[in-house]
């Protein structure tokens, strides 16, 4: 079984459909949340994603931009956001985001696990190796995949030690690149595959990954995407320009 993960899409679809466009072939898509929130294309983005498969997480800004709560949490450009994706939501959109399931939830028996923030917490940010010991420690899979960060990598122990993992990416970054990383029996792993719609990882590239578990492998992607549509799509639907303007930044 071939897993597409993709995560905190944001409304983007520009990114999305580049990721689409580049994924290998896979016989599923495991999202991690945060369709909406912060791009331009709330609802095309929502269409797409419901058309990829039945596996969703429910991220920060899918509950806060349907009404579920959380908003008040936000910053003020990401408070104006949520604010403007629930007022163009359809209701039919804003209903099936209300309905998405919180994390963990288990899409391929109890080896694996989709979260968006972390097992312990769906809104903890996992940026360190201090922040995954708890979850890595209590974790009951041994693979849990992750998104919430808008970075690409993760966590991994054997038990004894504990490392912070990271794809290692050749090439410019106009390439579209990819890094393997092969999965060794007995540890356990907290793998991001990075956001598609908003990188913070210093790399403006949308990002994804892949799951194989019959190679037990995990396969890290960018793909360059029409950065420059998905900004003016922003700025003309008098979103904050620090939306457009971040995501040249990958910040």
């Amino acid at each position: 079984m071939r897993a597409l993960l993709v995560s905190d899409i944001h409304a983007n679809l520009e990114a999305l459909e580049a990721v689409l466009a580049a994924a290998p072939p896979h016989d599923v898509v495991w999202n991690l949340g945060d369709i909406v929130g912060y791009g331009a294309n709330p609802n095309e983005v929502i269409d797409v994603s419901r058309r990829l498969g039945q596996i969703f997480v429910r991220g920060n800004h899918d509950r806060a931009c349907s009404g579920l709560g959380g908003i008040e949490e936000f910053n003020p450009i990401a408070q104006r956001a949520a604010r403007w994706t629930e007022a163009v939501l359809t209701g039919d959109h804003r209903e099936w985001l209300r309905h998405l399931a919180a994390g963990p939830i288990a899409p391929d028996g109890p080896q694996v696990s989709c979260v968006h923030g972390s097992p312990l917490d769906e809104d903890e940010y996992l940026l360190t190796v201090r922040d995954a010991w708890p979850s890595l420690h209590d974790a009951q899979a041994h693979i849990t995949f992750f998104g919430h960060t808008h970075v690409q990598g993760g966590f991994a122990t054997n038990g004894d030690e504990w490392f912070r993992l990271a794809p290692r990416y050749s090439g410019s970054r106009g390439d579209a690149v990819e890094f393997e990383l092969p999965l060794r029996e007995g540890a356990r792993y907290l793998l991001n595959p990075g956001s598609v719609g908003q990188p913070r990882d210093g790399d403006w590239r949308a990002a994804f990954a892949l799951y194989d578990d019959a190679q037990r492998l995990l396969t890290w992607y960018r793909v360059p995407y029409d950065l420059r549509e998905a900004q003016q799509r922003i700025l003309n639907a008098g979103l904050p320009d620090r939306l457009a303007s971040r995501l040249r930044e990958g910040r």
